[in-house]
């Protein structure tokens, strides 16, 4: 029987919870609003970045696994 649904590679998941992490867990090192950035506080710069940031991280987790799907698509 066929499955319908592959599990992910590591490598994608671990790309896809970068941006997490980064957004999330790294709160004590963000938070302030001391410097200025681009003429808004740091903590917002952070997160506009990583907003910005998550598309290519997951544009790098769908390429790896579309990778994954050619090669098992050639083997099997």
């Amino acid at each position: 029987m066929k499955r319908l649904f592959k599990r992910p590679s590591l490598g994608a998941i671990l790309l896809a919870l970068i941006p997490f992490v980064a957004m999330c867990f790294s709160v004590r090192l963000w938070d302030r609003v001391g410097p200025m950035v681009l003429g808004i506080p740091f903590n917002l710069f952070w997160l506009i970045s990583w907003i910005a940031l998550s598309s290519l991280c997951l544009w790098g987790a769908y390429r790896l696994e579309t990778k994954r799907d050619k090669k098992d698509g050639e083997t099997g």
